[in-house]
């Protein structure tokens, strides 16, 4: 599966980082880790510190999937609103979902420091404002959810929104001081590489030709006829997994990105923020470390990937003009554009652990909006679980859920 489209502004800003070469010969491992994106670093970074033998492995080139199309906004928000995910699975879980989603990214946060990786982490704060005068009693209501549970948020005016930001086409929203921005293109690269000299092993440019699960093991034999053997396998894959579980537990969304070109002007109003609407699909906002503007969403059901990249010149125009109405006095020109392909679950929470047709393997699989924080909590998850330790968020990411 293609999973971007176009040129992505993190690859182009950065560059290839580092290659990897290619499996040639065989292998035999304590873990083996399919997926050489965000999700498949964290994971390698956790079995690494948890003193396993780990061999990480991608189809193609490391973090050119999804991470390097990602818009790498960090928020502790899910895509179902906490007052709805309450409805769902209970208050309890879903306050302890939201706050494991808080707390990964300061998690995050220490993992960047310890690795020394030069990728723009910033913490910010988190504006979900109401595109609509309609979404305002629903907006209020997980203001209260979130409140009452003690996250750190408050409620902003339309006035005061537009006198803080400039942002035109709200109709109040909630502040949270909880947020983050980075580039995880980058990040994935410097934490490969520091896990990379103490022992793991790193192999792109290399498919999986077949795969037996055996009662004790895992054996796969690779595109060059090499042989991977492992006591167990973590997939990290994302949203391929579709082409190995067959369930129908995710729904394929294509998403499309703008960045502007660097501005010369103050955005210290917009630079400490991450914007994100009550728009369905809602659209997405932040500011890089080099002063653009990158703004995201006008979401729609992926059908193929030539079909969504033929609405890439379509979905920009709509991108400027939501862009536009936002800040009719920002000055923006688009300097990339890019779609790429993510999930949507039923209840907004990933899908972490074993599954029953598949033996010997975990699956870290982190859709969403905020699928950079789940691979943070998942990481933990399936460290427990390889330890056949309790976990007690495990239960909500199951599988047949």
């Amino acid at each position: 599966m293609k999973l971007t489209s176009n040129d992505p502004f993190w690859l182009i800003k950065n560059g290839l980082i580092e290659s990897y070469p290619s499996l040639r010969q065989d292998v035999k491992t304590d873990i083996l880790i399919i997926g050489g994106g965000i999700t498949g670093a964290l994971m390698a970074h956790k079995c690494l510190e948890e003193g396993y033998q780990t061999t990480l492995m991608d189809r193609r080139e490391i973090a050119t999937g999804s991470t390097s199309a990602t818009t790498s906004m960090l928020q502790y928000e899910i895509d179902v609103p906490l007052f709805k995910l309450s409805g769902t699975i209970g208050q309890r879980a879903a306050e302890a979902n939201y706050w494991a989603c808080s707390d990964s990214i300061d998690e995050l946060g220490r993992i960047i420091k310890k690795v020394k990786s030069n990728c723009g982490f910033e913490k910010k704060e988190s504006l979900y404002f109401a595109t609509y005068r309609k979404d305002v009693p629903d907006l209020k209501k997980e203001y209260q959810a979130r409140k009452n549970c003690g996250l750190p948020v408050k409620w902003l005016s339309t006035g005061e929104i537009a006198r803080r930001y400039k942002l035109q086409t709200s109709h109040g929203g909630i502040l949270s001081a909880q947020g983050a921005s980075m580039d995880a293109f980058k990040f994935t690269h410097d934490l490969l590489d520091y896990n990379h000299q103490k022992g793991l092993k790193i192999f792109d440019r290399t498919g999986v030709k077949s795969t037996e699960y055996k009662r004790d093991k895992v054996h796969l034999i690779t595109e060059y006829g090499n042989s991977v053997v492992a006591k167990k396998v973590i997939y990290c894959s994302g949203y391929e997994s579709t082409e190995l579980i067959k369930d129908d537990f995710v729904k394929l969304l294509s998403t499309y990105a703008i960045v502007g070109e660097r501005n010369q002007d103050d955005q210290t109003d917009l630079s400490g923020t991450l914007f994100w609407s009550t728009a369905d699909p809602y659209i997405y906002m932040r500011t890089t470390d080099d002063n653009r503007i990158l703004i995201g969403g006008e979401d729609e059901d992926f059908l193929d990937a030539k079909r969504r990249d033929e609405l890439l010149n379509e979905k920009r125009l709509k991108l400027e003009k939501e862009l536009k109405k936002m800040f009719p006095l920002y000055k923006f020109r688009t300097d990339y554009v890019w779609a790429g392909t993510f999930g949507e679950t039923k209840d907004g929470l990933p899908y972490i652990g074993e599954h029953p047709n598949v033996k010997n393997s975990y699956f870290l699989l982190g859709f969403g909006g905020n699928g950079i924080t789940f691979s943070v909590i998942g990481k933990n998850v399936i460290a427990d679980l390889l330890k056949n330790k309790r976990n007690a968020l495990a239960q909500y990411y199951r599988f047949k859920r």
